[in-house]
């Protein structure tokens, strides 16, 4: 490792391979995924784990996005009593009751037609921003929609990997 590498990365990479795997799956649900980027540990920057994370979504198979998706609530109803999803849809949290029977009508032909939760970084989206990409998105053909879960779905990595390594940072900071 290289002077480049802060604490919480230094922990990460020193987790057992569980503790490693169990944090990988909360960012991701996909097992494919989560298996390259434990076999590429230890990382020696911030930026080269993201790169990875990059290049391992890239690869993910049609199974592999639907094993990812899989682990994402629909928006407009973040898991209950997960702090992750209802932070990251907090864009949803004061929409008006119309919005929300939108989002609900829009989710449910989006999922008959792709067989899946529509997926959209929505950190910092407001409710008006996330339909308008569903109603942008549904219209794509199945090959199309891909791309586009395989660009969000990159993007929702990065911002959780990065709270990982700080949630690491904040746990070791307790240690003696």
């Amino acid at each position: 490792m290289t002077s480049s590498t802060t604490p919480g990365l230094a922990r990460f990479n020193t987790l057992q391979d569980s503790a490693a795997r169990a944090a990988l799956h909360e960012v991701c649900a996909s097992s494919a995924w989560g298996g390259k980027l434990l076999a590429q540990r230890p990382y020696a920057t911030a930026e080269a784990l993201f790169l990875a994370s990059d290049a391992a979504t890239a690869e993910l198979t049609v199974e592999d996005l639907a094993e990812a998706m899989a682990g994402h609530p629909p928006i407009g109803r973040p898991k209950p009593g997960d702090p992750t999803s209802s932070r990251e849809q907090r864009g949803m949290a004061g929409a008006s009751e119309e919005l929300k029977t939108e989002m609900l009508e829009l989710n449910l032909a989006y999922q008959e037609k792709f067989g899946h939760v529509f997926l959209i970084c929505a950190t910092g989206a407001t409710g008006e921003q996330m339909r308008d990409a569903m109603k942008a998105r549904i219209g794509n053909t199945p090959e199309q929609e891909r791309g586009h879960v395989r660009t969000e779905l990159g993007k929702i990595n990065r911002i959780r990997l990065a709270l990982v390594v700080e949630k690491v940072a904040a746990e070791g900071e307790g240690e003696s």
